[in-house]
């Protein structure tokens, strides 16, 4: 029998959670001790109201008095006749309230004087039938003691609560005081935390083979240690921002099921000093109690950054200090400590080189963004859980995302269900996808931007230069389409397949140039102007012109030399690593190689130019054209030709896009 589920996912009748503020707890305990405090001891006394010694001798030369209770030798406890009571003078000590009961007395004399004196009043009003009877007690004075000592008791009580939920022992935010030397490190338990294995991790097969083997000395340490080698240490995982390497560390815990220590550089970080090195002691000594473990740090370029750099006040920086402490740990792993430190950055060339020598970080894995293959792979997992359309091609979306990371796939994944959600669809289909990935890449669509006419065709003369120049160039990236309509800060863009390169040739490059420019070629040509239209292209140009120049050495004029350094240390020079004549010429050449293929784009353009405008009106008409629209009017590309198989693996060194 199925039951309607109730709105909002509540239970009928469920009870609601009744919290207390502990502050308001705090206020009312300190108004009670107020009150107590203005009370006196009359609250615990057992009886009413004070009277005075003449007030005594008075209700007692009247025969009102039934009997009189001396405690102490200091009190007396005074009580009525019925006849008294029932008069309007004794109308108030009638009454019963807070404390008082039908024994209690009605009035209180609390001071008696000379006892001896009182005592011969009492004797001589029995003797004279004023009082019908009298006694001597004695007792202890709890009220006094206990009005005494509750001020300290709330005092230490309400300290006590305050001090642990500074602490976080109460669940509270608080300060951490007692324990601001502590490890912040989240533990993933191995038998219920870390669910995370290689299965879930798509792709990165290369770094999955490299960090099998740590799940091997952590499983089977015995197996290696028996033949006299020592188990690393530490392993470093470098990579672009989403590329899975927090991922792979989970994996390899739920891999390898032992306890996972997670947290960030900025952890140990603290205003306090000393507290960072402090951090760094009880994160390892926690590890080391419970190991075989794993202790990971994201993100270690926020503590690990090269020492005595850019440090100008010459201070002692407490980030220094945490580092020293870290790198001092390391060192005191030993080869049966089976404790392994994994970190993660993606900004490796800023970290200290201590901290990268073999014995601490001996292993250096280098998480790249995934190729077409396994960006196939990845959606696939990340479109388990939606519902996709069942002619969706996956290999068609891992070829329209190159240079996407595993996050930005995930992106895509959900943004396209939204989408598709918002279209009142029931299933996600590939234009889904397709726009997801404009709105990823070029930002929200903007259709209530006013454009005027005149712009709008400018707009399309702009774009379609882009697509022209790119169309007749044998090494240009592939078009996928050309859209004028406003999105983010761009007011059209063209959609480019760029093909996934290990290395680069200047031939390529310079193609790639001349297609940029396309855009300002083609205002030019056709209105004989230029406008701001261009900033993005411009960018773009100058940076690939510069990286050709001074990185690369593709340039003639300079040579073979390259002034970039991979070690980061110019990025703390205040000299340029080149002579002023050098730069000169360096600017030369960068303006030189940009004009050329400005005007190699003019020309190209001059000769298609019917085509050109004839491209342009269709776009102004549609808005957006793609790859076959191109076909109809310049017709297929001629170099255009079917990929071949290489038989050998070419291996690049060092070989780095740096564009």
């Amino acid at each position: 029998m199925n039951e309607t589920p109730n709105k909002d996912n509540k239970k009928p009748n469920a009870p609601k959670n009744f919290k207390i503020n502990p502050w308001a707890l705090y206020l009312v305990v300190i108004g009670v001790f107020f009150v107590l405090s203005i009370q006196g001891n009359s609250l615990f006394q057992d009886g009413g109201g004070k009277i005075t010694k003449s007030k005594f001798n008075d209700i007692l030369s009247k025969n009102q008095v039934e009997k009189v209770v001396v405690q102490n030798q200091t009190t007396a406890l005074v009580f009525l006749k019925k006849e008294a009571l029932e008069s309007d003078e004794h109308k108030k000590a009638n009454k019963t309230g807070f404390a008082k009961s039908a024994n209690s007395p009605h009035y209180v004399l609390d001071d008696v004087g000379e006892f001896k004196n009182f005592q011969e009043l009492l004797e001589k009003s029995k003797s004279e039938n004023l009082i019908n009877d009298y006694e001597f007690t004695k007792t202890s004075d709890w009220g006094g003691i206990l009005l005494s000592v509750l001020p300290i008791l709330l005092f230490i009580v309400i300290w006590i609560i305050i001090m642990r939920r500074m602490s976080g022992g109460a669940g509270g935010p608080g300060g951490q005081i007692f324990s601001i030397g502590k490890s912040k490190a989240k533990l993933f338990d191995e038998k219920n935390d870390v669910k995370v294995t290689f299965k879930d991790v798509a792709g990165l097969e290369g770094a999955k083979e490299e960090i099998q083997e740590i799940v091997e000395f952590l499983k089977n340490p015995d197996k290696y240690t028996n033949l006299g080698g020592k188990i690393p240490k530490g392993a470093l995982l470098v990579g672009p921002p989403g590329t899975g390497k927090t991922l792979l560390a989970k994996a390899v815990a739920g891999e390898a099921k032992v306890p996972f220590f997670s947290l960030t550089g900025s952890d140990f970080v603290e205003m306090f000093v000393g507290v960072g090195a402090s951090r760094v002691r009880d994160l390892f000594k926690q590890a080391k109690e419970k190991s075989p473990a794993i202790i990971f740090i994201d993100e270690i370029d926020a503590v690990g950054k090269a020492r005595g750099k850019n440090n100008f006040s010459g201070s002692n920086d407490e980030r220094e200090n945490t580092l020293n402490q870290l790198l001092t740990e390391m060192d005191g792993f030993g080869s049966k400590t089976n404790v392994i430190v994994m970190a993660a950055t993606n900004r490796a060339d800023v970290l200290d080189k201590a901290l990268l020598r073999a014995g601490r970080f001996d292993r250096q894995i280098y998480v790249d963004l995934p190729d077409v293959r396994e960006r196939e792979e990845i959606f696939q997992v990340h479109l388990r859980p939606l519902k996709v359309s069942e002619t969706l091609d996956i290999s068609f979306l891992s070829k329209q995302t190159p240079g996407f990371s595993g996050a930005d796939i995930a992106n895509v994944c959900n943004e396209a269900a939204l989408i598709a959600a918002r279209k009142g669809k029931s299933a996600v289909d590939k234009q889904d996808f397709l726009d997801a990935v404009d709105r990823i890449v070029g930002g929200l669509e903007k259709k209530n931007k006013i454009i005027t006419p005149e712009e709008k065709r400018a707009i399309a003369i702009h774009e379609a230069g882009h697509a022209t120049v790119s169309w007749m160039l044998k090494h240009a990236a592939p078009l996928v389409k050309v859209t004028i309509v406003p999105r983010g800060q761009s007011l059209g863009a063209a959609w480019y397949l760029p093909e996934e390169r290990l290395i680069v040739r200047p031939e390529q490059m310079l193609d790639e140039m001349c297609a940029t420019m396309g855009g300002r070629a083609a205002e030019k040509v056709i209105f004989d102007t230029i406008s701001t239209g261009a900033l993005s292209d411009l960018e773009k140009v100058t940076k690939q012109a510069r990286a050709m120049v001074t990185i690369y050495g593709l340039n003639d004029a300079l040579g073979n030399v390259t002034y970039y350094d991979s070690s980061g240390q110019t990025e703390y020079g205040f000299t340029k690593p080149y002579s002023e004549e050098t730069a000169v010429k360096i600017d030369k050449e960068i303006s030189d190689l940009i004009e050329s293929q400005y005007q190699r784009a003019i020309e190209i353009l001059q000769e298609n130019k019917d085509k050109l405008n004839q491209l342009a009106d269709i776009l102004i008409e549609k808005e957006v054209i793609f790859k076959d629209d191109l076909e109809d009017i310049f017709g297929k590309r001629p170099f255009e030709v079917e990929p071949v198989v290489v038989p050998e693996v070419v291996i690049a060194s060092e070989s780095t896009d740096k564009e």
